[in-house]
């Protein structure tokens, strides 16, 4: 058995063609959706996520704003420029690019950004309502892997999901949108870590499993269940080019769908992070 491919890139292709569409109602009413970016330092990586965030937005109808500072400023003056966007009624949505160097908090800076904009939902409020099930703007990366499955039709209520990495950017929120009481959840959860023992135990079992774990291969085809859906969040950079957390060759044979990486998960997380933007710049005109 060869696994069904996910085919990410056409999926976000749909998703952004749909916000393209809201956004042109926006505009109807003289309002233009914008997102601003902060990015501190001279990161590579950074600097590439960003422009493809740019590029996105450009294809949307969007406004972007680039908001570029030193590896060396203070962290008074990225709050000070926060505050400035926060205020700024041409930006919906904002993002605060990560990594940011050491001296600088990642939690001050997202607690610094206005909720209604938060639309990566790594600020408290926006945390929080999530928890509780009442998130608007949600995290881009779980919403993308939620959407991946809804769009390829895969079942999700009832299902044993495994979660594969803990992370407060992906494993854990995944896991509470997976486990909520929807229509696009209401599936049984495990999330597995470096201390999880027996791994393999969890993973077999898996009707969805993803893998979210931060290393190349950390999930081999005889850890999957036949038949199981594996969505492979990672993004590790080799010697032999860009693969993900799964091993590709051996899981394909085994799994009944899969994502690739490159082209998995990636173009979700930037498709779902213009769905946010949008439904921030919707939910600021209904309240003017």
């Amino acid at each position: 058995m060869t696994a069904t491919i996910i085919d990410g890139k056409a999926i976000a292709a749909q998703v952004r063609a749909d916000v393209a569409e809201r956004v042109k109602a926006l505009q109807a009413k003289g309002i233009q959706p914008g997102l601003a970016a902060v990015l501190v330092g001279d990161d590579p990586a950074s600097h590439i996520y960003v422009g493809s965030k740019q590029k996105a937005c450009a294809e949307v109808g969007m406004y972007s704003e680039k908001v570029e500072m030193p590896a060396d400023v203070t962290q008074e003056k990225v709050l000070e420029e926060i505050e400035r966007l926060n205020a700024d009624p041409k930006i919906s949505g904002m993002i605060v690019q990560l990594p940011v160097p050491d001296h600088i908090s990642e939690l001050a800076l997202q607690m610094a950004v206005a909720p209604e904009k938060d639309v990566d939902c790594l600020g408290p409020t926006n945390v929080g309502l999530l928890a509780r099930g009442k998130g608007i703007l949600l995290p881009a990366t779980p919403y993308g892997v939620v959407e991946l499955l809804v769009r390829s039709d895969i079942p999700i209520q009832g299902k044993d999901v495994v979660i594969v990495g803990r992370s407060g950017l992906v494993g854990m929120p995944l896991g509470i949108m997976l486990a909520q009481k929807n229509d696009r959840a209401n599936a049984t959860v495990t999330i597995c870590h470096t201390r999880t023992a027996d791994m393999t135990s969890h993973t077999r079992r898996a009707d969805i499993l993803v893998v979210a774990a931060g290393k190349a291969s950390a999930v081999t085809g005889d850890m999957v269940k036949p038949g199981a859906v594996v969505i492979d969040v990672g993004i590790n950079r080799t010697e032999d080019g860009i693969v993900g957390d799964v091993d590709f060759e051996s899981a394909k044979e085994v799994a009944g769908a899969i994502t690739p990486v490159p082209g998995g998960v990636g173009p979700m997380t930037v498709a779902m992070l213009m769905v946010n933007t949008v439904t921030a710049a919707e939910a600021l005109a209904a309240r003017s």
